[in-house]
């Protein structure tokens, strides 16, 4: 790649990330500075790019490990699976610094109070003042060499203490595939030899197009795409902060797909148009149609084993069903049948640690008798996580159970169901504001007030014809679909 193109290609690459993006990108290539700009970006790589220490995949591989798979389609004219085929298994960026950087991603501000508060006598006190993500901290912990590539004990040991058992299987896991190998003398970058006489033989025009004639210089060497809905959101800031004006953190939804959505269609009327939107919405969809009660259970079993949450950013489950009560009877005319609760739980942080910390979104449409209350009750989930706030300010909060989880339940009429053309006035109003959600940069609950206006006016039209919504939640951030 010539030199002019190169300069060009980090300075877009700089130019897209966000201020933590740039901090970990600086982190994963082994410079511990803790406040960076674009201009040193773009100065660290061109410096190692023009010193040859490494090569242009590097770039490649900068954003997969950063999950930037807009900027390797919108910049670098590629894509997820092409970059992974090119780069094979001779990665150059540290396992140990991506492990970190991943870490960082998943730790939530209260989780970071509480790790902060165990390393009080380990860092000095000015330092942690300073610290406003887990990359922050354990920049200082190397400094002071006290954590390294070989030497993660102190990390897992406070993920355990803190609660965050997800998070510290991925430490102890990266434990196990270093044991009996020699300790690394450089944690920045793991070079091979072979790997880059193999890398040399790839032509650059395989990730970078050559240049195409334009009358305009700035678009000379990179002809743009139109953009796609998915980059719009690929690229959203972790804060949220394009859509609110307070500093609240919202959770990552990057992943590709963005995890699983299960859906079991009891009823047979709405499931394939909700599979239609959550693909839109890249999750990966499970089906399931006219299931029983047994077999409803086993697939939400089966949903909440998957090994895929570990690297997932959420959840979601559509249940629509004959109710009774508390019971979900699937397509049975009658009980016993399965529980809310149930359901709940086996999606909880113990019963499916791979979801811990990240959103679990269950929509339930049940159909009833007419006079049946809801079967969610204000006991089974809290909304308002800050009643455990200590004074001081100080909260030393875990993952509880039942934290992370949106619970959108709706209830009418059966005899809706006598009418082979009726459709679920709920999950009809549901799939239009998640699509609207999705092109405005809505937050979830915004979205769900939508749902709620269209459930109104549809009661004021039909009255005979009533749907009853409940929303409870114990969302920790902001929620973008």
């Amino acid at each position: 790649m010539a030199d002019g193109q190169l300069s060009q290609t980090i300075n877009r690459i700089s130019e897209e990330l966000s201020l933590d993006e740039r901090r970990r990108l600086l982190y994963l290539c082994g410079d511990l500075r803790q406040h960076c700009s674009a201009e040193d970006v773009r100065r660290m790589l061109k410096s190692k790019m023009t010193c040859r220490e490494v090569d242009q995949m590097f770039l490649l591989e900068l954003m997969l490990r950063m999950r930037r798979f807009d900027i390797l389609k919108k910049v670098l004219r590629t894509n997820r699976q092409e970059a992974e085929g090119m780069l094979g298994k001779g990665y150059n960026v540290s396992e140990y610094r991506v492990l970190m950087a991943d870490v960082s991603q998943d730790m939530g501000k209260e989780d970071l109070s509480s790790l902060i508060f165990l390393l009080s006598g380990k860092i000095p006190k000015g330092q942690l003042e300073k610290a406003t993500s887990f990359l922050d901290v354990v920049v200082e912990l190397e400094m002071l060499d006290k954590v390294s590539c070989d030497k993660v004990d102190l990390i897992y040991e406070c993920l355990r203490n803190i609660r965050r058992v997800d998070l510290a299987k991925k430490v102890q896991q990266y434990q196990m595939r270093a044991a009996g190998e020699m300790p690394q003398s450089n944690c920045t970058l793991r070079r091979s030899v072979e790997k880059q006489q193999c890398l040399r033989k790839i032509p650059s025009y395989g990730v970078f197009p050559p240049r195409a004639p334009s009358s305009s210089p700035a678009m000379c060497h990179w002809p743009r795409k139109p953009h796609a809905p998915e980059n719009i959101k690929l690229a959203v800031p972790e804060t949220g902060r394009q859509f609110c004006q307070g500093p609240v953190e919202a959770y990552r939804m990057r992943s590709e797909p963005r995890g699983v959505c299960l859906i079991v269609d009891c009823v047979g009327n709405d499931g394939d148009m909700l599979a239609q939107t959550f693909r839109q919405l890249h999750f990966r969809v499970v089906l399931h149609k006219w299931l029983s009660v047994g077999d409803t259970l086993s697939a939400l079993r089966d949903a909440a084993g998957a090994r895929e949450h570990h690297e997932a950013d959420a959840f979601v489950c559509c249940v629509l069903s004959r109710t009774a009560g508390d019971d979900l009877l699937a397509t049975q005319p009658q009980g016993p049948g399965l529980r809310l609760q149930a359901v709940r739980q086996l999606f909880t942080t113990e019963a499916c640690p791979g979801l811990a910390g990240k959103p679990k979104l269950f929509f339930v449409q049940g159909y009833g008798l007419p006079a049946a209350r809801s079967a969610f009750r204000d006991e089974d989930l809290e909304t308002d996580v800050e009643a455990d706030r200590p004074a001081g300010g100080l909260r030393l909060e875990t993952v509880p159970d039942d934290a992370d989880v949106v619970w959108s339940l709706c209830r009418t009429d059966a005899r809706q169901l006598e009418n082979s053309r009726h459709r679920s006035v709920y999950m009809q109003s549901l799939i239009t504001a998640l699509l609207k959600g999705q092109r405005r940069g809505m937050h979830l609950v915004d979205v769900h007030t939508e749902v709620n206006r269209a459930i109104y006016d549809h009661n004021q039209r039909h009255q005979g014809e009533a749907y009853h919504i409940s929303l409870r939640h114990t969302l920790r951030k902001n929620l973008f679909i």
